[in-house]
């Protein structure tokens, strides 16, 4: 084989170097090599965790099929992930100005917004969305929506009645009106969300609170 003389050089200078230093470049890039195929070999063995955090996503796509599903159910027009006052919501009824998000930090930043801004939870069903929209909506019957739901409505009837506990858990009196309760939740819910370091029972408690005064709040 022959080389061209400017390879000749490099190898001549190469071979000029000291041993020592010869040495310790092909250590080092042995060593790299080395510990290149220790993390390949470590990422296959020990998955980070990046396939159980992306099983979340598949919850939330089925509460947006939900939504969509309701949205198109009652007629009311909509976007999906687009944004309102620069955040990214999940949806927007522009003849409304309501934003749906499932992130609890674009719901507090749209707070003080001209935007009605809804928090959904992944586990909550789509058809829940009618109990939380700033304006009446027509009963809608999917029957199968939501675990054991049976054929039930979003404005369905329940067995007792709790708006008195219901405002109660608001801290509202009895009979206060629907602005009185949305101010109210948006209030309490900025105090329990578990995103905030609060009780995801309490949490719970006043969603379902704020869903049932609403239905019977004055106008």
């Amino acid at each position: 084989m022959v080389f061209s003389p400017r390879v000749g050089v490099v190898v001549e200078s190469l071979l000029g170097l000291p041993r020592w230093l010869l040495l310790g470049v092909s250590v080092g890039a042995l060593v790299s090599l080395v510990v290149a195929a220790t993390f390949v070999v470590a990422s296959r063995m020990f998955p980070d965790g990046n396939e159980s955090r992306s099983t979340w996503p598949s919850s939330e796509g089925r509460r947006r099929a939900e939504i969509r599903r309701y949205l198109d159910a009652i007629g009311e027009r909509f976007a999906e992930d687009t944004r309102a006052h620069g955040e990214p919501v999940a949806f927007y009824l522009p003849h409304r100005d309501v934003a749906v998000t499932f992130d609890a930090r674009t719901f507090y930043a749209l707070e003080h917004t001209s935007t009605y801004a809804i928090l959904m939870e992944h586990e909550m069903p789509g058809i829940a969305l009618g109990n939380r929209l700033p304006f009446e909506t027509p009963d809608v019957d999917f029957g199968d929506t939501g675990r054991g739901s049976g054929r039930r409505s979003h404005r369905s009837n329940r067995s007792v009645d709790p708006a008195e506990t219901a405002y109660a858990v608001l801290g509202l009196p009895s009979g206060a009106s629907e602005d009185a309760v949305q101010q109210a939740y948006r209030r309490r819910v900025k105090e329990v969300h578990p995103d905030q370091g609060g009780d995801e029972a309490e949490f719970k408690r006043v969603r379902e609170a704020y869903d049932t005064a609403r239905q019977h709040a004055s106008s």
